[in-house]
């Protein structure tokens, strides 16, 4: 499984205003592989993913959805909001 959770504090709230889903995935996760998941998964298509890895030595993505798609209404969708 590649996406483990989506993250909701301060900072990805933020970006949920500019499009932007923070997710925790797998650490040998592929950006290709991120994208392709989320769009199979959820029915939206990404624009891009930016993923770094964290302190704790997890994977965190940064998944741009396209304007046509609305980050907050997937997350209150999925029960996150």
């Amino acid at each position: 499984m590649i996406l483990k959770c989506f993250l909701i504090t301060e900072k990805s709230v933020s970006l949920v205003e500019k499009n932007i889903l923070t997710a925790i995935v797998d650490i040998r996760a592929k950006k290709p592989e991120i994208k392709r998941e989320i769009e199979k998964r959820f029915g939206v298509e990404v624009e891009k993913v930016n993923v770094l890895i964290t302190p704790k030595g997890e994977k965190k993505a940064y998944i741009k959805l396209k304007p046509n798609y609305s980050a907050e209404e997937l997350l209150s969708r999925l029960g996150v909001f």
